[in-house]
């Protein structure tokens, strides 16, 4: 490949080939090429001028770069697929060529054409308005394109071209803007359901599994699901049973049963359990992605101020044609009844209402906070109750075990030792730290134990040395499992426990042990809790499944009056919606498998850096940081947003109500009220792409302590 290098700075590179150098599907396939080099972090190309920009690791790798497209040629071009981030970035460009090229032709290009021809394709354009006037008028439907048809129309009548030339440039852009607006929501909601999985497990003939890439993938073949993963293909279980978590299809966020025979979604995630799946179907052809196919065509995702905005501009559309008539009626003049007609309310309110919802939302990318749509970040404004999950949240899910204790016939070693062995197979952080503190101790476990079984927010069972184990919560052993529990232990239990969280082990229906945990408070916690009481959370409450003295001791320690303990996964979701009918507007911030159905019942959702596939997938906005003063930044963006969107109304009402008083005076003409009405209007919308956030409220706070062993 031909290249020249036009920009080379440490691990970002340049090189341009030249316009149609590859076709813009060739660029994406180019894209896939280079990536498939792990040492390359991101590529993005642009067919218009043959762009490649290449974000790479180690600068030492840059040499390996530029033989790898020496050797490019083109027989190796091949047209690829846009991933969901290639798709926003086209969406950006194109909507920024479009905006350039307009305003190219308005005043670059057009200052130097003859008149005639300026009137002649003012004429044109007016066209388009005009229709829509007079569809609107023969639908009897009074609202802002029979206005804006009017105005235009009386402008034509009096030979005003310019006044009628630059209200149409102003609209043009507003719709420009609303169009860029709902794609770009609905690019990034796209982009947060896509599935961003490469290998899978495959299962063999002879029942082996091996690591496989999902684009390999074909129908017939046979896939591993293990617990936690989100399911890559439609197909059907054949071996396995396990709960699957459907919202991403269905909307319902409590977890469906499904054993063999049963048919699962790309885009699902399984919660609990193991399962085999023969693949009907992958990729294009996947349910998830009809269901992307059908976002495409939603408007849901529009925020409602926009929504009010277009509502407020019609409203007032009634008013602009009454006083025209009266100003007509009463001077017979037609000069002042247009000056009044030509000052069109919904030209600025359309312009400046998704100019600041853009901004916001690019305001919140740039301090890694990604938004799936506008009516969420406004949501986040107007929330008055916010909802935590403790684990993982308002701690750092970096939990430790601090005391050991045996109950029954076996040693504190053994205790560790036989937990450790238990809980090895899961990836929660509690079982982590069980099995890293037995490490710690140098307590070498082996497999003793049968097939494990997990059964979500609850605990685990087994056999052990052909003796039944259940390892887990209080619910769990003593209402679920029925475990024996004497006095002496309970006694104990209340001696020793105190403010720790606590899993309980029983050997073959006794209790003969308890670890207890403890779980460090972020360091922020506290702070952010009371920053939020400030800004106008009036509620804010603390679900866990910890037992009581726990959860007591971590909401006092930051400040959280309202809290529940040993609150289930589904009990979670049931508060979330009796809040929602006592009249409050809610947040949600969790991160696990447990917190999905709670997320997806809020009214506006946000998941944490390190979240689980399923939070990521249900939540509405992801903090891409591991901090939560971010929903602090995340809360004064979001109230700033609509600040300035009121600040806006009030101004463009206070500007465009003296231009109609000026023109109804005759102190100024139908053509010097439209340029001051066009003028102002370009103005506000400039205003409204700056920036709402100041450095004092971008706040940054460090994380965890690494583990350490405790006393025995």
């Amino acid at each position: 490949m031909k290249y020249q290098i036009v920009y080379d700075n440490q691990t970002r590179l340049r090189v341009r080939s030249g316009k149609n150098a590859f076709t813009e599907y060739e660029g994406y396939g180019l894209s896939e090429l280079l990536l498939e080099n792990d040492f390359i972090k991101d590529v993005r190309t642009s067919h218009r001028n043959g762009s490649i920009l290449i974000n790479y690791y180690n600068i030492e790798d840059k040499d390996k770069i530029l033989r790898i497209l020496d050797n490019i040629g083109m027989e190796d071009l091949f047209e690829g697929k846009p991933s969901p981030k290639n798709e926003s970035n086209e969406i950006t460009n194109k909507f920024y060529l479009k905006i350039i090229k307009k305003l190219i032709k308005r005043y670059l290009i057009r200052p130097f054409l003859p008149l005639d021809i300026r009137n002649a394709i003012t004429l044109i354009k007016a066209v388009k308005y005009i229709a829509k006037g007079l569809d609107s008028l023969t639908s009897f439907r009074i609202d802002v394109d029979l206005l804006d048809g009017s105005a235009v129309t009386g402008s034509l009548l009096k030979k005003d071209f310019e006044p009628a030339s630059s209200m149409m440039f102003l609209l043009s852009i507003s719709d420009l803007l609303e169009e860029y607006t709902v794609q770009k929501s609905k690019s990034t909601f796209k982009e947060s359901l896509s599935l961003n999985i490469d290998t899978v497990w495959l299962v063999r003939d002879d029942g082996t599994e091996i690591t496989y890439p999902l684009a390999d993938i074909k129908k017939g073949d046979k896939v591993k699901i293990h617990m936690g993963d989100m399911i890559p293909v439609d197909g059907k279980i054949v071996d396995g049973e396990g709960m699957i978590n459907e919202s991403s299809m269905t909307g319902e966020p409590l977890a469906v049963h499904k054993d063999i025979g049963k048919t699962v979604n790309a885009g699902t995630v399984l919660e609990e359990g193991n399962i085999v799946i023969e693949v009907y179907s992958v990729d294009q052809d996947t349910r998830l992605n009809n269901i992307v196919e059908l976002i495409e065509n939603s408007e849901n995702l529009k925020a409602e101020t926009e929504s009010k905005a277009v509502e407020l501009a019609n409203s007032l559309v009634p008013y602009s044609f009454v006083l025209t008539f009266l100003t007509y009626l009463f001077t017979r003049d037609t000069t002042k009844a247009l000056s009044v007609l030509m000052v069109d309310f919904s030209c600025a309110i359309k312009l400046t209402t998704p100019l600041s919802i853009i901004s916001a939302m690019r305001e919140a990318s740039d301090n890694r906070m990604m938004i799936k749509g506008g009516k969420f970040i406004e949501k986040f404004a107007t929330a008055d109750t916010i909802v935590f999950d403790k684990t993982g949240t308002l701690t750092h899910a970096s939990p430790k075990v601090v005391d050991v204790i045996p109950t029954g016939n076996y040693t504190r070693d053994e205790v560790l030792k036989m937990s450790a062995c238990i809980e090895e197979h899961f990836a929660h952080s509690i079982a982590k730290a069980i099995v890293k503190q037995a490490e710690a101790e140098g307590l070498n476990h082996k497999e003793e134990h049968s097939e494990v079984e997990y059964i979500v927010a609850h605990g685990i069972a087994t056999r052990y040395n052909d003796k039944r184990a259940v390892i887990g919560s209080k619910h769990f052993l003593f209402e679920d499992e029925k475990v024996e529990i004497t006095e002496e232990q309970k006694k104990l239990i209340d001696e020793k426990v105190k403010e720790n969280s606590v899993i309980y082990l029983a050997i073959d229906n006794k209790l003969e042990g308890l670890i207890c945990i403890n779980d460090p408070v972020r360091d922020e916690a506290k702070d952010v809790i009371t920053r939020l009481k400030t800004m106008g959370i009036e509620n804010i409450i603390m679900l866990t499944g910890d037992s009581e003295s726990g959860a007591r001791s971590i909401a006092e320690s930051i400040g959280i009056t309202n809290y529940k303990s040993q609150v289930l996964p589904e009990d979670k979701a049931n508060i979330i919606e009796g809040l929602k009918e006592e009249g409050k507007t809610i947040i949600m911030v969790g991160d696990g498998i447990n917190d999905s159905p709670a997320l997806a019942a809020a009214d506006v959702s946000v998941s944490m850096k390190n979240s689980s596939d399923i939070a990521r997938e249900v939540a509405d906005i992801s903090l891409l940081s591991d901090n939560l003063y971010d929903l602090i930044t995340l809360r004064i963006l979001s109230r700033k947003m609509l600040d300035k969107i009121n600040s806006n109304y009030h101004k463009i009402v206070g500007i465009n109500g003296t231009l109609i008083a000026l023109g109804i005076l005759g102190i100024i003409t139908p053509s010097t009220s439209s340029t001051i009405h066009n003028l102002s209007t370009m103005l506000l919308g400039i205003a409204s792409t700056k920036s709402v956030l100041r450095d004092k409220d971008k706040m940054l706070n460090p994380a965890n302590d690494e583990i350490k062993p405790i006393n025995a």
